[in-house]
């Protein structure tokens, strides 16, 4: 048997092809059409300045869409669960359809109601993600680059808890106010994106 290690190179199984031209080709396409990108940004952007403005009707525009989703995860569940009524797994379908469903009406029903209930749930699960990562880091503590979780977790905890002490009256705008900012900065990324790609389509060509 023959132990020599092979000269021929194992880390670009085509010939004569860059590993990286694939990536390369994405990018020059995408370089062609950076106008969409920056569009869709400046909509986005326009669109977070809109709801900056407008808090509480973005508040229940989203109540009124995450309560659509509810009733339509809803309605999936018991579907499911009359497709597997012979097993066990039923009654556990059936009532997780029937409490989407409620919930879902409820939030379609009563939107300032469904936004309480769900800036309630978002004060809760920032909390838990907080506590969680001050747990973690506490258990690794000794550990280089830990101390970035801590921060992490206590933003995330401290957020959850002014949250919670606001709640209802911030019910009111703090969705909206989300939605609005997740929008600026999805705006902003898209058209810094579109500029990177249009200096790259022009120096590529």
């Amino acid at each position: 048997m023959n132990d020599r290690p092979s000269s021929e190179p194992h880390d670009n199984p085509v010939p004569g092809l860059s590993p990286t031209a694939p990536l390369v080709s994405n990018l020059t396409a995408l370089g062609a059409h950076w106008g969409w990108f920056v569009g869709l940004g400046m909509l986005l952007l326009v669109l977070g300045l809109i709801g900056a403005v407008y808090v509480l009707a973005f508040t229940l525009v989203s109540v009124l869409f995450v309560g659509a989703l509810m009733l339509a995860g809803g309605i999936l569940h018991l579907i499911q669960a009359w497709r597997i009524k012979g097993w066990s797994g039923f009654l556990i379908w059936t009532v997780s359809g029937l409490f989407y469903i409620a919930a879902g009406l409820l939030a379609l029903y009563n939107p300032i109601a469904g936004a309480a209930a769900l800036t309630l749930l978002l004060g809760a699960v920032l909390i838990a993600a907080g506590a969680l990562r001050l747990w973690l880091w506490f258990n690794n503590r000794s550990q280089a680059g830990w101390k970035w979780l801590a921060l992490s977790g206590l933003i995330t905890l401290l957020a959850g808890l002014l949250i919670a002490a606001g709640w209802p009256a911030n019910s009111l705008w703090i969705l909206g106010f989300l939605l609005a900012l997740d929008l600026l900065f999805q705006g902003i990324t898209l058209i810094m994106l579109g500029q990177a790609l249009r200096r790259g389509h022009t120096t590529a060509r």
